[in-house]
């Protein structure tokens, strides 16, 4: 309980400070995770991820600030709504919705978990190869920003993926020699310079921006006419969330903006969108906590993480002994029912907070960047150092720190990259055991129901932008053809 309250706190004033984000956060606490119990340790970084929603959505109405990226479309309504003085209606529709979208995860979470997870225990080689694959695919096609920088970041994650002793052969590949990197590269290192230092060094170019007075606060509690009015949207951003959240690729970001686009869709008056309406907050605020809970059912029960966040849960569960999969459930029921029981009291909990300790959080604004920044960087790298105590380590973490900058500035996504670094090894291993098995057959995958199934979805998605653009081109083909007229009637 206490580090489910650690968490959560931690979250919300990681969702307050814009830039950081809960991926990078838990990537720097990877190392507090490493010295203590594995149940307890998941508790606090899941506290962590599903915190950082309520606390973006802070910045976001008060300063038109987005804490995190899956705050980003609550600022048009919000912070309309705070100009309006209002901020403190806005507050309580985002913190109502956020509970109900969280808690409606959970129980989604509860009940369908041991379900799936009973399914995937028909999943063998085959099985896991073609999920990896349409993993990466759905990560690189359906994330934010240009979908072939996505897919380019996507690749050199799976090239990543081969450094190292060849587990079928022991042959080495890509280690130029160096004993470090015989055993392949770590996670924790990728992850905290990616997340952890690329983000710091990037926010620390951004912080020019112009310091904003944040809005006054009032009458946090909505009426019953904004809840009547927000219902609606509370309820279809619970179930977009959910389903969202579950696919791979998918996640807290694209689920507020399916939200926020549907709610434009559905409104009886579209001119309100933007200036100040109730359903533009509440919608895209609930579907951002729900999909934070759903995301974990790939996780705890594919092995698959759904997005960079969660592969970094993935890779904290593996520090921990503990491989997510199928038989998570039953050999480590502690872990699973602990994470989701701690999640039903972390959001009460963060409901508890939301309201009340607004003006403590919007304090934590003035803290300067030239103080925070080189204070993480420092834990950072002390923390890179304490896993293993190897200068090594800390090496790297500096080289995917300045990757992370990188890719960053240049609009490439780092998500991508981390999921396919995860996912590489697990498509790899699980490709070649297929082939083995079926004497090296590849129609043998389209022999078996799932795999078959995932392959003709993997194809379906591939296809899928030259289908969109077919189709665009024969809709506007007959605008283009010039008109045919009759000379003769034209003289006349």
């Amino acid at each position: 309980l206490l580090y489910c309250l650690l968490g959560v706190v931690i979250g919300m004033l990681i969702g307050v400070l814009p830039g950081l984000g809960p991926a990078a956060t838990i990537a720097i606490l990877l190392p507090l995770a490493y010295g203590i119990d594995p149940v307890t340790a998941i508790i606090m970084l899941a506290g962590i991820f599903y915190g950082a929603q309520y606390g973006g959505t802070i910045t976001s109405v008060l300063l038109r600030l987005p804490g995190g990226a899956s705050s980003v479309v609550t600022v048009f309504d919000g912070y309309r709504l705070a100009k309006e003085g209002r901020a403190g209606t806005a507050l309580g529709i985002a913190a109502t919705g956020s509970f109900i979208g969280g808690t409606t995860g959970i129980i989604g979470l509860t009940f369908l978990a041991p379900v799936v997870a009973g399914f995937a225990l028909d999943f063998g080689p085959p099985e896991y190869a073609a999920l990896a694959l349409l993993g990466i695919l759905l990560v690189a096609t359906i994330s934010n920003g240009s979908k072939t920088k996505a897919l380019i970041a996507a690749a050199f994650g799976l090239l990543l993926a081969t450094v190292g002793r060849d587990v079928f052969t022991g042959a080495e590949r890509f280690t130029f020699g160096n004993l470090n990197l015989a055993d392949g590269i770590d996670f924790v290192p990728v992850a905290m310079g990616l997340f952890g230092l690329g983000e710091i060094l990037y926010n620390l170019e951004e912080r020019h921006r112009a310091a904003k007075a944040p809005a006054k606060v009032a009458n946090v509690w909505p009426s019953r006419a904004d809840l009547k009015q927000s219902s609606g949207a509370i309820g279809r951003g619970s179930v977009l969330g959910f389903f969202l959240g579950i696919l791979p690729g998918g996640g807290a970001t694209i689920s507020s903006m399916a939200a926020s686009a549907l709610e434009k869709k559905r409104a009886k008056d579209p001119s309100r969108s933007g200036k100040g309406a109730a359903e533009g907050v509440a919608g895209p605020e609930t579907a951002n906590n729900a999909a934070a809970t759903s995301s974990f059912i790939p996780l705890l029960t594919l092995g698959i993480p759904a997005n960079a966040t969660m592969a970094l849960m993935f890779g904290a569960l593996l520090m921990q002994g503990v491989t997510p999969g199928p038989e998570l459930v039953d050999q480590h029921p502690d872990l699973f029912w602990g994470v989701v029981n701690s999640m039903y009291i972390g959001n009460i909990l963060l409901l508890i907070m939301s309201i009340p300790l607004v003006g403590v959080f919007v304090r934590i604004l003035r803290v300067r960047a030239a103080i925070l920044a080189p204070f993480t960087a420092l834990i950072t790298l002390l923390g890179a150092y304490r896993i293993d105590n190897s200068m090594f380590d800390v090496v790297l973490v500096l080289f995917f720190g300045v990757i992370g900058y990188l890719m960053k500035k240049f609009g490439f996504e780092p998500g991508p990259l981390v999921l396919a670094f995860v996912l590489g090894e697990l498509l790899e291993a699980n490709l070649r055991r297929s082939l083995l098995v079926l004497h090296g057959d590849l129609g043998g995958f389209f022999g078996r129901p799932i795999s078959a199934t995932l392959l003709v979805v993997f194809v379906a998605v591939a296809l899928w932008p030259a289908i969109q653009s077919l189709l665009a081109r024969r809709k506007a083909a007959p605008a283009h053809e010039p008109v045919k007229t009759n000379k003769a009637k034209e003289k006349i």
